[in-house]
Order: C-alpha cells, then sequence, then structure tokens
C-alpha cells in the first residue's frame, strides 16, 4: 500500500499488491486516528483483510461499500449497490431497445445506505450514539 501524508493524522492510501498498512499499533505517533476507505477495485475485493487488519491496531474505519462491515468493519456510508444495478439494467434494456447511449441521460446514486456495526464498536470503545443508530439503515449487533 502507498501512502500520501497531507499531515501526521490524515493519510491517502493506494492500491499495493501486499496489502500492509503502513503503519502499526506499536507505533501509535504514526498511526491514523481514523481511516476512511474509498470504494476501489483493490480495495473491495478485500473487505475481510481490511477488517482485520483494523481490528488488530483498533483503528475506527469508515467505507462506502457495506461489505466491509459485513466482515467487522465499524461503518459504511455508500450508495445502495442495488439500486445501482437496478439503473444499470435499466440502462441496458433501453439500448437494447435501440436508444443511442448518447441519448441517455447522465443518472446519479440517489439512494444510499447508511450501516453500523455494534459489536466493532463495542470492540473499539467506541460508543455510537443514539441519534446515530436512529439514522442507520442497518445495524449488525
Amino acid at each position: 500500500m502507498t501512502v500520501s501524508r497531507f499531515d501526521s493524522k490524515s493519510w491517502l492510501l493506494f492500491a499495493d499488491p501486499g496489502l500492509r498498512f503502513p503503519y502499526s499499533a506499536a507505533t501509535p505517533d504514526v498511526c491514523p486516528d481514523a481511516l476512511f476507505v474509498a470504494s476501489d477495485t483493490f480495495f473491495d475485493s478485500r473487505p475481510v483483510q481490511f477488517a482485520t487488519l483494523t481490528a488488530r491496531d483498533r483503528i475506527p474505519a469508515t467505507y462506502a461499500i457495506r461489505d466491509y462491515v459485513a466482515a467487522g468493519g465499524l461503518m459504511s456510508y455508500g450508495t445502495d449497490l442495488a439500486e445501482m444495478f437496478h439503473q444499470v439494467g435499466v440502462y441496458t434494456g433501453s439500448i437494447l431497445k435501440g436508444a443511442k447511449p448518447t441519448d441517455l441521460p447522465v443518472m446519479q446514486s440517489t439512494k444510499f445506505k447508511f450501516v453500523i456495526n455494534l459489536q466493532t464498536s463495542r470492540a473499539l470503545g467506541i460508543e455510537v450514539p443514539s441519534g446515530l443508530l436512529s439514522i442507520a439503515d442497518e445495524v449488525i449487533e
């Protein structure tokens, strides 16, 4: 994993086949306070590895896809993938019926999912406020 540092606690991670975090709980002065993992093909194919590494180093992590939370990540907020795939089907159907792709409108996601893993929050010693739990689309106990 390649890292660009913005400051001592803000890092940008880039995909690297080794998937080793450039920090350790043993060196807290270079360990980030939290981690956000944006959607990326490389990262998205390894949710269990990310959940394991962040749990090992006790780093709260937020993701763009629910799969990470199901694997043990703290929380995710991102596009509802089922809705996104439905829209792909609608586009495909339109094209198969003769519509020109250039005539189809550009669509953006309008439905998002917020998922929290309470087991992970307890393991990290983080108390999730009830207000945050009330707006979550899914809470994993």
